[in-house]
C-alpha cells in the first residue's frame, strides 16, 4: 500500500470519526454502562429486599424441576432445571432500567424538544405576520401613488400616457 493510499484510509477513517453520529454514539455507551451500575444498584439495594421480604433476596435460586431428580447446584447439579428466577429478576432489571431511562431521560428531553419547536414556530409565525404587514403596507402605499398621480394629471390614460407624452388621439406625430 502507498503512502498516499495510507494518508487516504486514514483521512477517511478520521472523517468516520468526526463523524457526529459515531461521537454521539460512543458518548451514549459509556453513559450507558455508568447508568447500568446505577441501576444494578438500586435492584441489589431496594428490589431484591423487597422480593426478599416474600421470598428470597436472590431470585436467581428460584427454579422449577422439568425432569428429576433435581438435587445440587452448579456443576454438581443433576435433572433438568428452569431457572425461571434468573429471568424473572433479568426482567425486572430491564423495566427498572427502561422506566428511569423514559421518565429521567427520555420524557423530559421530549418535552425540552417540543417547548423549542413550538417557540421556534410562534417565531416563525411571528415573522410571517411582520412579512404580510409590510406587503400590505406596500400595496396601500402604492395604491396611494397611484391615486396620487391620478388626481395631480388631468387624465391619464390605462397606458399612463398623459398629456403633452404622445399618447393616441393627442395629434402629435
Amino acid at each position: 500500500m502507498s503512502d498516499q493510499e495510507k494518508t487516504s484510509v486514514l483521512q477517511g477513517f478520521k472523517a468516520f470519526l468526526m463523524r457526529g453520529n459515531v461521537v454521539d454514539l460512543a458518548v451514549a455507551v459509556v453513559i450507558g454502562a455508568a447508568f447500568t451500575n446505577v441501576v444494578n444498584s438500586v435492584v441489589k439495594g431496594i428490589i431484591n429486599p423487597l422480593v426478599g421480604a416474600f421470598g428470597t433476596q436472590n431470585l436467581d435460586s428460584y427454579s422449577s424441576c422439568l425432569k428429576g431428580p433435581c438435587e445440587g447446584t452448579g456443576d454438581a447439579a443433576t435433572g433438568v432445571r428452569i431457572l425461571w428466577g434468573s429471568v424473572l429478576g433479568s426482567t425486572l432489571q430491564f423495566v427498572i432500567t427502561a422506566g428511569v431511562v423514559y421518565f429521567l431521560m427520555v420524557l423530559p428531553m421530549a418535552k425540552y424538544l417540543a417547548r423549542i419547536e413550538a417557540r421556534r414556530k410562534a417565531k416563525e409565525g411571528a415573522h410571517e405576520v411582520i412579512e404580510i404587514t409590510e406587503l400590505e403596507v406596500l400595496k396601500e402605499i402604492r395604491d396611494t401613488l397611484v391615486a396620487q398621480r391620478g388626481a395631480g394629471q388631468s387624465g391619464p390614460g390605462r397606458d399612463g400616457s398623459g398629456p403633452g407624452q404622445g399618447g393616441p388621439g393627442d395629434g402629435a406625430r
